[in-house]
């Protein structure tokens, strides 16, 4: 019989896969002897089958939880359901990659009218009973039954207002006595049934509501952002409630070993006295810092920062912990590598290193090669920040900065972002449906909550800048304002907001690019002495050139020189030569291109000082260059010396149902081969001037797009040679180059082989493969993925991941019968997955020579090339 359920005595750290991490961590913990209240996890196997069976729990795992719940009453010495003695339990979720806030917790389960009125007698303590069912209600409610907070919580706010009070803590038993009932009432109201009083049915429910929430919304757009498999499948956990809303000797906190947001080694985090979990996160209370535990509860404190030490040192990371003090007791309900920003994750992996905690290889497999992102972007001008007056200050909850337009709910966010407005998020507190907002904006601000509200915990994750529980701002979030001392913001008003300081400014302030210096450039030089994929950028400007250097690449692997074409000063010599109805015609154009294009490849050779530049000739259909609108047709008809008419008839001859498969790339120097013979002279003349000039050691890379068969790349690779060998000879001077070109049509990876006579590089431009292979237009499948992510046909975009199993495997047979042919060939990636940490890791497993990505992706490149490494050494 399989088995799907496992007391945290029987298993380890290592059955993470099976027990997820919150399960692995809690069985370890167990096993190093640390006070663990007792329990079982029910595997992430059983939350697959969950889904296999038609979302219902079958007899074989039911009756397995029930026996396994029988031996979890021997350990606790309590019977579930017995009012005399009764086992109250949580029943929480734990994936195998840490999903903070994205799944669901139900708290005091087991309670009902008789058990909480023998609870209360048994503790002597009945404002605490009432409150543990009062909470029940209300989490079961929500989490399983979907009824929704809100009501509960409008029952609670009428309740202190008709006592005038302000706090939770401040009511009384028979207030939480009254509550509890009216939740019940609220809950039949709703849902035209009585709350479960059986305490099993009560488990079973909430199991099934663990399971259910592996694929809620929230959940399915944390697993895209994050790579994870929606088939790994969440574990749920059952533990032995702990009680910290017993009274003031109780209480409840969570922690870190070191700071997440800086990285300083010093233990960070926040408790509360007479608190549930939620309380600390949930930012209806101000927590205190750890530190003050030790003037509460020094014996505690002591155990605690004992117990946090060994945790560091046995996972050899920092720690994220959560624990529960009962009358005086300290128990540890949870430990898990911590969440941190970019910022802390670069100084804890070098600080560990220097402590001799770890390697240098373990400390590169710290740090998300995504995460790097925040540290590349811009920060606050120093001048203009000093400049700048803050209205308020919160929490320093996530450093970096963020300006633009004030938005107050996440739908209103997202739009803002497809609009390409900048926004900062600004909520009472946020919620883990806020997800996809708390995505697209550039900052998160919160009137409540604390360093580990929901706010703070996933910006940093994110990588996000926030600043939490900026308690000053009145907030009116129906009608979409907040007012600060006496300011009234409304929707759209600028504002900034510093995640390093907590400064809040009603104005958007200048910001300056990133810098990698310090830990960070420490860190990426271990990273580079491990990687054996060389980085490339994708760039057709010098400014982007230089800020690749300055971002470590190492050449640049895709120009697309149609990204010159397009500037103001040489778009009418483009028109002319589109239009023009003869080949002396066209090469006047071109004649008029030409001196602009070797100036840009001059600058680009330059910026590059002697690293590699692949530089891909005229790519894209020629309608793209002319004008649709009929006003702009008038003028440019005009401009370039034609008629209006003779200008419409260029267009509609230029017309194709389908240009991306149309007449574009090696198809246009095979019609127009003058086009290749003016783009290889401005490419040879740019090289010698510049090693002429500097003395550099200048190899071109001349790339011919969109081959599909030999004989294309045999015809282009003609003109270039010929047009080049001739230049170079006139020069006097030696210049080596070479041809080769981009493997975009599928019918070229398969005939790679014959390709491979005539070409000495390989690029795959894994865009145009991924539309060609999958039939998509990448232009248009944004309107239908959503229905493909709902229905779980696809789990990621095929062109922001690469799909290993059908494109990867059309560049792995490229890469064979490339290197069968001419075994030193050149080979990379220039496509848009040059930059996926998941896409180089397969790029370095099949022996790609370099990926190519855009400049802001060139440090993630060099991280997730280094982790590859360690994770795949090649032979």
């Amino acid at each position: 019989m399989h088995k799907y359920v496992y007391l945290f005595s029987e298993g380890n750290g290592s059955m993470r896969e099976l027990l997820g991490g919150k399960g692995a961590n809690l069985a370890e913990m167990t096993n190093l002897g640390m006070p663990v209240p007792q329990g079982f996890t029910i595997t992430t196997e059983a939350c697959t089958r969950y889904y296999q069976d038609g979302e219902t729990i079958n007899d074989e795992i039911q009756a397995e939880i029930y026996e396994y719940l029988a031996k979890m009453e021997e350990i606790n010495g309590k019977k579930f359901g017995d009012p005399e003695n009764p086992l109250l339990v949580s029943v929480r979720s734990g994936s195998r990659a840490s999903m903070p806030g994205m799944m669901d917790t139900i708290l005091n389960l087991g309670l009902n009218d008789q058990v909480v009125e023998s609870f209360a007698k048994k503790t002597g303590n009945p404002r605490f009973a009432y409150d543990s069912y009062r909470r029940f209600i209300q989490m079961y409610s929500d989490v399983v039954m979907e009824v929704g907070k809100k009501y509960f919580e409008e029952l609670i706010d009428k309740m202190k207002e008709e006592k005038g009070v302000k706090l939770d803590t401040e009511l009384d038993a028979d207030d939480l006595k009254k509550l509890a009932m009216q939740f019940k009432a609220e809950y039949k109201a709703k849902l035209g049934e009585e709350f479960p009083s059986d305490p099993k049915e009560q488990l079973m429910g909430a199991v099934k509501a663990v399971f259910r929430s592996w694929d809620n919304p929230r959940a399915i757009y944390y697993r895209r952002m994050n790579d994870i498999p929606s088939d790994w499948g969440t574990a749920v956990n059952v533990q032995a409630m702990v009680f910290g809303n017993m009274g003031d000797t109780s209480g409840t906190g969570v922690a870190f070993t070191r700071n997440p947001s800086t990285g300083e080694n010093k233990l960070y985090g926040e408790f509360l006295m007479n608190a549930q979990g939620e309380d600390v996160v949930a930012g209806i209370r101000t927590p205190l810092t750890i530190q003050h535990l030790e003037d509460t509860n020094p014996a505690v404190y002591k155990q605690f920062v004992e117990i946090a030490t060994r945790l560091e040192k046995h996972y050899k990371d920092m720690q994220d912990m959560e624990f529960t003090i009962e009358n005086g007791k300290l128990y540890m309900l949870q430990t898990r590598n911590g969440k941190r920003t970019a910022q802390a994750a670069l100084k804890i992996a070098v600080d560990l290193v220097d402590e001799g905690m770890i390697t240098k290889e373990e400390a590169v497999m710290k740090v998300e090669p995504k995460q790097l992102d925040s540290l590349l972007h811009p920060q606050f001008d120093t001048a203009a920040l000093k400049a700048a007056n803050p209205v308020t200050k919160g929490l320093p909850a996530s450093p970096g900065a963020a300006a633009g337009k004030v938005y107050f709910n996440a739908h209103d966010a997202v739009a803002a972002a497809k609009n390409g407005i900048k926004s900062v998020l600004v909520r009472l507190e946020t919620s883990p449906e806020d997800i996809e907002g708390m995505a697209a904006a550039q900052g998160i601000l919160t009137v409540r909550g604390g360093m580990t509200s929901h706010a703070a915990v996933v910006a940093r994750g994110m990588g996000t800048c926030c600043v939490a529980g900026c308690g000053e701002i009145k907030m009116n979030e129906e009608e979409k304002y907040f007012t600060i001392n006496g300011q009234k913001v409304v929707e759209g008003d600028p504002i900034s907001i510093d995640g390093t300081t907590g400064n809040v400014y009603l104005e958007e302030i200048k910001t300056v690019p990133a810098s990698m210096t310090g830990d960070f450039g420490r860190f990426m030089g271990w990273a580079d002495e491990i990687r054996t994929l060389k980085i490339r950028t994708n760039a057709d400007t010098p400014r982007d050139a230089e800020q690749a250097v300055r971002f470590g690449a190492e050449g640049i692997g895709l120009c697309r020189t149609e990204h010159m074409f397009f500037e103001a000063d040489r778009i009418k010599a483009v028109r002319e030569m589109i239009v023009a109805k003869t080949e002396e015609k066209r090469r006047e154009a071109l004649a008029k291109i030409l001196p602009m294009q070797r100036s840009d490849f001059e600058g680009l050779f330059m910026a590059m000082g002697g690293r590699p530049v692949t530089i891909r000739f005229l790519d894209p259909p020629l309608h793209e260059f002319l004008p649709q609108d009929e006003a702009d047709i008038k003028e440019i008809a005009g401009e370039i010396g034609t008629t209006v008419e003779e200008l419409h008839q260029v267009i509609a001859d230029l017309h194709e149902f389908n240009p991306m498969l149309g007449h574009r790339g090696c198809r246009l120097a095979v019609t127009y081969p003058e086009i290749a013979e003016m783009q290889t002279t401005a490419v040879i003349e740019a090289a010698l001037n510049v090693k002429k000039q500097t003395g550099l050691d200048i190899v071109p890379e001349i790339m011919i797009p969109l081959v599909g068969h030999v004989n294309e790349l045999k015809f282009v690779k003609s003109i270039v040679v010929k047009t080049a060998d001739e230049l170079i000879a006139k020069s006097g001077m030696e210049m080596k180059y070479m041809v080769g070109t981009m493997i975009e049509v599928p019918r070229a990876a398969i005939t790679a082989d014959e390709i491979a006579t005539e070409a000495e590089f390989f690029s795959f431009g894994t865009n145009d493969l991924t539309q060609m292979g999958f039939g998509f237009s990448r232009d248009d499948v944004g309107k239908i993925l959503n229905a493909y992510y709902d229905k779980k046909i696809f789990e990621s975009d095929p062109f922001a991941r690469l799909d290993q199993d059908g494109i990867g495997q059309l560049v792995e047979i490229a890469v064979e019968k490339g290197r069968k042919t001419r075994p030193n060939i050149k080979l990379g990636i220039c496509g848009e997955h040059g930059g996926d940490p998941s896409s180089i890791e397969f790029c370095h497993k099949i022996g790609l020579n370099y990926v190519s990505c855009s400049p802001y992706r060139v440090p993630i490149a060099r991280l997730a090339a280094a982790q590859a490494a360690i994770k795949n050494p090649r032979k």
